[in-house]
This record gives C-alpha cells, sequence and structure tokens, in this order.
C-alpha cells in the first residue's frame, strides 16, 4: 500500500497503543486522523506528547456518540478501531460503560464504515477474551471464555465485527494482541506498575503473582496493526499477536528489578487480586497465522523492551501518580 495516498483514522489515538499507532501511520505518509475522546480540559491524551500532533487531524468526540463516529470516519480509506475501556478492576465497579464503549462502541464504527464505503477496518481485540488457557499455545480456536466484564464487552465487540463481515461483506481484520506493553503505558498496567514501585520505593505491591503472560513490546504490536492493513488474505480472520513465550509475574518483577538494579520484596497486595474464578490463569499465544497471513514476527527481545520501558518512565515519572494504587 502506498500510504502517502491513503486518509486513515485511528480510533483511541490518545491512548498507549493508538498514540503509537498515530506516530507510525504519519511516518508512514499516511495523511493521519485521530479520533479521541472530548474533555474540558481539551486534552489529546499521550498525542499530547507526541512530536507528530501538528501532523494529525484531530477528532474530538465520544465513541458511544454514532453522529461524532460517523463525522471521523467519513472519507477515510482504512479505519484503525482501538477506543476501547480496558482496565480490569474498573469494569467490576461500572460494566455498564464497559458494554457501552466497548461493544456500542465498536458498533458505532461498523456502521460508519459500511456507510462510508471505507476500503479497510482493522478492529482491536485482546486475549483476555480467552479465558485461562485450556491449551498452550493458544491458537485462534481457543474456546472464548470471558472472566471478566472487560472480556464479555470485548467478546461482544469481536463478535459484531464476525458479523458485520459475515452479513454485509464488510472488510475487517480483527486482531488480538497479546499482553502490550511499553513507553506510555499507564500504571494500571502491571508492568509500569512494578517499574514505578521498583524505582521510588520500598517494596513492589501485586496482585497474584503466578499467572503469566504473553508480553509483546508496543512496537512490534503496532507493527501487527499496519501489516494487517495491507493484507488482503486477513480479511475476515481474527488474528493473534503474541510472542509465544509466558513470563510469570513474579518473573517480571524480578527482571526489572535487575535492569534497575534494586533488589526489593515483592509482595502480595489484597486490593490488587482479582475474584478467584476471574483471574486469567494463563495466556501464551499461537501467532502462526500471524506469520503467514501477515508475514509478521516480533522483533524486540523482553529484555530489549523492558529495558527501554523503565528508561521512559523514569524520565516521565512526573506524569504517574507514584504514591496510589491505579485501577
Amino acid at each position: 500500500m502506498d500510504w502517502k495516498h491513503q486518509t486513515v483514522l485511528v480510533t483511541g489515538a490518545g491512548g498507549f497503543i493508538g498514540s503509537h499507532l498515530t506516530e507510525r501511520l504519519v511516518s508512514l505518509g499516511a495523511k493521519t486522523r485521530a479520533f479521541v475522546r472530548y474533555n474540558s480540559v481539551g486534552s489529546w491524551g499521550w498525542l499530547d506528547q507526541c512530536p507528530i500532533k501538528q501532523d494529525v487531524e484531530i477528532y474530538a468526540g465520544d465513541i458511544r456518540d454514532a453522529d461524532s463516529v460517523r463525522r471521523a470516519v467519513a472519507g477515510a480509506d482504512v479505519v484503525f478501531h482501538l477506543a476501547a475501556l480496558i482496565a480490569i478492576p474498573y469494569s467490576y465497579d461500572s460494566p455498564i460503560s464497559y458494554l457501552r464503549t466497548n461493544a456500542e462502541g465498536t458498533l458505532n464504527v461498523l456502521q460508519s464504515v459500511r456507510e462510508s464505503g471505507a476500503s479497510m477496518m482493522v478492529h482491536t481485540s485482546t486475549s483476555e477474551v480467552y479465558g485461562s488457557a485450556r491449551y498452550v499455545p493458544m491458537d485462534e480456536s481457543h474456546p472464548l471464555q470471558a472472566q471478566s466484564p472487560y472480556a464479555a464487552s470485548k467478546t461482544a465487540a469481536d463478535k459484531l465485527v464476525e458479523s458485520f463481515h459475515c452479513s454485509f461483506g464488510l472488510p475487517v481484520t480483527t486482531l488480538r494482541p497479546f499482553n502490550t506493553y511499553g513507553p506510555r503505558q499507564s500504571a494500571r498496567a502491571v508492568i509500569p506498575a512494578i517499574i514505578i514501585q521498583a524505582l521510588v520505593g520500598s517494596r513492589i505491591q501485586l496482585g497474584n503473582l503466578f499467572p503469566t503472560r504473553d508480553f509483546n513490546y508496543v512496537a512490534d504490536t503496532v507493527e501487527a496493526f499496519v501489516l494487517a492493513a495491507t493484507s488482503p488474505n486477513a480479511l475476515g480472520e481474527t488474528i493473534n499477536v503474541g510472542t509465544g513465550t509466558e513470563t510469570s509475574i513474579e518473573q517480571i518483577a524480578t527482571n526489572v528489578m535487575n535492569i534497575i538494579g534494586r533488589q526489593l520484596p515483592v509482595v502480595a497486595d489484597e486490593q490488587r487480586l482479582r475474584p478467584a474464578d476471574s483471574e486469567v490463569d494463563r495466556l501464551c499465544a499461537n501467532s502462526q497465522k500471524a506469520r503467514e497471513l501477515l508475514g509478521w514476527e516480533p522483533v524486540e527481545s523482553q529484555r530489549q523492551g523492558l529495558a527501554r520501558t523503565v528508561e521512559w518512565i523514569r524520565e516521565n515519572l512526573q506524569m504517574y501518580k507514584i504514591d496510589r494504587y491505579a485501577i
């Protein structure tokens, strides 16, 4: 694809992955639009910190509002849909907001893409829709089991996407990233929470130490999005994006402390624990489809990715509330 002749829209562009994807699309020469959530202070999220923000056309609105979504999508050739509520603990407190944002918001994007005639939509799923692994590595045929309201809302969104492809021939690919990490990730995610405490704390407080996750560096995840938009063989497919390596939360804490050069006690904090049946014990991706359909492979090693993330957080600690647990 010649990106210089493409108008692209990124929903959720002010978020962690969305801001990195927006930067990448600008670097490729695409005419890039960013859909960010409207707020009274005019913040564009992480895009406020990006050097390319002057090269992006900003649409401020609400993904739950069909009219604002329709305006942003109109005239776009490719739509990357990343807007979502993602914090699992908060989904226990406010499940309806997750359903409205993640499911109804996705429906608004689908309807707008269908009306506008955009040539491609890339939808963002999550490995949380699988629930705890019944086998590893987990391929796309793994059963879906929503163990949190967040996972349920994302499962609903994925099925809406599937239905629009089957019912209307909508040109859409669903990417299912496993646990992405890197610069700009919020403190509600486990790796930034560990890094912040390792940099400034006297101990590291976590929830369950023993679940495993497949951690993928953000630049590698972003590259999968770019490839998905240019791979016609991926139309209508759901594609895992992960490294195929699982690491326990306890081991991640050890790896981070080794990079920083501090050894601290790691303790369980009750408020960080998920309800027992909601905890996803194990996630590990089979990304064979990504290799075959997209030509995608992860590039960044975990040690390199963690080191880059540590350095960025060290330089930007003022952006985090370091004295409290973020849900």
